[in-house]
């Protein structure tokens, strides 16, 4: 991290997802172009046009640093440094017409045989709402200090999740709504990872669980978590992807996720 210019890259970083903010809200009463539909996603023509006008600017400013996004990498996969790209973090939701999605930018930079990451930047063109966080520092939403919640008991949680479809995952899962949605004050199902992780570090979520979730989905969001005072709790699959929960320090344990995230 010596003389890297962080500054530098959280101002790129900005400027592209502020860029792709606005292509998602010049389109967003037009017809979108569906490029794959699976049985429980939807990916868009305007997902790759985003996630090129974000490798554009990133490569323009810093043309030795890799990408990896959702809709592809480009350069070298080994490079000490890389960006993790999700171009329209709720893409079903934005198809569908529902305004809760959002783009998602993070910087990360070796650490002995894996990556961390250094900044995030997580921006919802529909609320004009700008998440940023640096290591080391505070993460900030329109420039301003935010932190996780102070709520510690059960009983006051409002608990966000997230699962994929396949039958382990909704064996595992779906007992801990029933449970959940008993103990807590809420519980909430909203379809993008970036918010709801930015959410939990600006403490309106309590808490934000997944099984089975990708790196470009919470690259950005769980340094903001962590650099608001939360606790990012990661364990990373066979396949790449990973089990999280990310809270605000005081609920994981108390909320008895252990079976969840095996």
């Amino acid at each position: 991290m010596k003389n890297f210019p962080l500054n530098k890259a959280l101002a790129a970083a900005v400027k592209a997802a502020r860029a792709a903010g606005k292509i998602m809200r010049d389109n967003w009463y037009l017809p979108k172009r569906v490029n794959s539909a699976e049985a429980h996603d939807i990916k868009l023509e305007l997902d790759v046009r985003c996630q090129n006008l974000i490798t554009k600017i990133l490569h323009k400013a810093f043309p030795q640093i890799s990408l990896l996004g959702e809709e592809g990498c480009s350069g070298d996969a080994n490079s000490e440094y890389r960006w993790v790209v999700d171009p329209i973090d709720g893409t079903v939701n934005y198809f569908f017409g529902m305004p809760h999605a959002a783009v998602s930018i993070a910087l990360q930079g070796r650490k002995e045989r894996d990556y961390e990451t250094v900044l995030g930047v997580i921006y919802d063109p529909f609320t004009d709402e700008l998440w940023t966080a640096v290591r080391g520092g505070k993460t900030k939403l329109n420039g301003r200090v935010v932190r996780v919640s102070k709520r510690g008991k059960a009983g006051e949680a409002v608990v966000a999740m997230g699962f994929s479809k396949s039958k382990e995952s909704l064996e595992k899962s779906l007992p801990h709504v029933n449970r959940l949605a008993r103990r807590a004050k809420k519980i909430r199902i909203m379809g993008s990872a970036a918010l709801e992780l930015a959410y939990v570090a600006s403490g309106r979520l309590d808490v934000y669980i997944e099984r089975t979730i990708n790196l470009w989905d919470i690259a950005a969001g769980g340094l903001m978590v962590e650099c608001s005072g939360g606790e990012m709790f990661l364990k990373k699959l066979p396949d790449g992807r990973f089990r999280m929960c990310a809270d605000n320090g005081l609920l994981r344990k108390k909320l008895q996720l252990g079976s969840l995230l095996e």
